[in-house]
């Protein structure tokens, strides 16, 4: 390979994780339930009623996943804070017990020249603050930053990279609109006020780190290209529709001060007017952006689709991975040039990428699973080709470190590059963990190889 395809020597190679997903020991020493803790706890939330009790252990056993992400190469990891870990009730009560977890899972990455990149908002809303109203609350905008000041404060020091919030469109689409996450609403009109109180409690908490913070902040949202899957009007319409609502709806705010005009459409009298006011705090300069992605939709008019009419299309002759998602690594390219085009070019993370694939069974204390260790291979072929056209990305973390408790789908979708046994608490590095490594080793240098996986762990 030529000098071309690798990458610059200060990339951030990196894995993501959320507090709820993998730390278990959710009401440990002194901490509060979340709305995952009482959501995954009512009958038929969740696939075989899993909740995050346990989960990966990750709160007693940080130390040894930290060793995990050293053997893997990893110069940063991604991961969240549990707000009702640190503050039980949301607000007011500080759990130092729960603070000390994080400042020791800092000072742990750091000793292992491990960068850490904070989020401080992965969905798991304290349960106090969802009994105030939650998301649809105008004062949790304010909770939410001393929530950020309060972390600021004890963690400035030796966290660099913060990210406000995580994916906020899935929080609302699953959560107020279609009942699927916690909290478990499913409200047309719940859905535009929990969308705009997001991003005013984005806004507030960039403000606050400008008062205290010594590096850099940003924001990680989920994007997802919509191409019309015929040129009829009514197809062309879907898909600008669908883009409207899923890829612009949360950074045209944030870059321009503005919702994007077709949301009146999607809404209907359900859109809200918002105050100038509100929309100039929005419009906070941010530092970097997060770019969560695993897939495109190709969509056509469906007027059983609500809010936005538009239907997914299965294509013919590609691979779908075990959560229904399209493999389509030129559609990450797109979605980074597309950004570059319509916002500027601000530096950019690709904060999530990865695939559920239904592992096969641990033969000779390995983990197989080539379908996991292609889609890394081409997904990580596009990013380098996204820079080669002059996208400014600056880091890569796959998705997930470990395999863990995914959401709605509990224990029944394994996204990990480490196996996870859920009885044993075992780590056992996939192929794809191996593959990862040497990618990391050679600065990408081998993904014009197919992997071979076989470096001993």
């Amino acid at each position: 390979m030529t000098d071309d395809s690798i990458f610059p020597a200060d990339f951030f190679w990196g894995a993501a994780t959320s507090a709820y997903q993998i730390e278990g020991s959710p009401l440990a020493d002194g901490a509060g339930p979340s709305i995952w803790h009482r959501f995954s706890h009512t009958p038929g939330r969740t696939h075989s009623g899993d909740t995050g009790d346990t989960a990966c252990d990750h709160y007693r056993r940080y130390e040894m996943d930290i060793a995990l992400m050293q053997r893997l190469g990893l110069n940063a990891y991604r991961f969240s804070i549990s707000w009702s870990r640190v503050l039980p009730e949301g607000r007011g009560r500080l759990n130092a017990q729960g603070l000390n977890f994080y400042e020791r899972l800092v000072d742990g990455l750091l000793r292992r020249g491990i960068e850490p990149f904070v989020t401080l908002y992965h969905w798991d809303l304290p349960l106090a603050l969802d009994e105030l109203g939650g998301w649809l609350n105008r004062d949790i905008a304010h909770w939410f930053a001393d929530y950020a000041q309060l972390l600021y404060r004890a963690l400035g020091d030796r966290v660099r990279l913060w990210t406000t919030l995580n994916e906020p469109w899935v929080a609302v689409a699953e959560g107020y609109l279609s009942g699927l996450h916690a909290p478990g609403h499913a409200s047309l009109a719940e859905a535009p006020r929990a969308t705009h109180n997001f991003l005013r409690a984005h806004g507030l908490a960039v403000q606050a780190y400008r008062a205290e913070g010594r590096g850099q902040i940003g924001l990680v949202v989920n994007l997802e290209p919509k191409y019309p899957v015929s040129a009829k009007p009514e197809d062309q319409e879907a898909a600008a529709r669908a883009h409207a609502y899923m890829n612009r709806q949360y950074l045209d705010p944030v870059f321009f001060g503005a919702h994007p005009r077709r949301m009146r459409e999607i809404f209907g009298a359900h859109w809200p007017e918002f105050a100038d006011a509100d929309m100039r705090l929005i419009r906070q300069p941010i530092d970097f952006l997060g770019v969560n992605y695993y897939t495109r939709s190709v969509v056509r008019h469906d007027p059983a689709i609500v809010p936005t009419y538009a239907g997914s299309v299965r294509q013919s002759g590609s691979r779908y991975t075990e959560m229904g998602w399209e493999v389509y690594p030129q559609g990450l390219i797109d979605t980074l040039l597309w950004l570059c085009n319509r916002y500027g070019t601000i530096p950019l993370y690709i904060t999530e990428n990865g695939a559920a694939f239904a592992d096969p069974p641990i033969t000779d204390g390995r983990v197989h699973d080539p379908l996991r260790v292609d889609y890394l291979h081409r997904h990580l072929r596009a990013v380098r080709e996204a820079q080669r056209q002059g996208v400014d990305v600056r880091g890569y973390f796959a998705w997930s470190l470990l395999d863990n408790f995914e959401w709605s789908y509990g224990y029944g979708k394994r996204f990990g590059l480490i196996h996870v046994d859920f009885t044993t608490q075992r780590r056992i590095f996939k192929d794809s963990a191996r593959f990862y490594r040497e990618v990391i080793q050679a600065r990408g240098a081998v993904l014009g190889q197919q992997g071979s996986a076989d470096s001993p762990a």
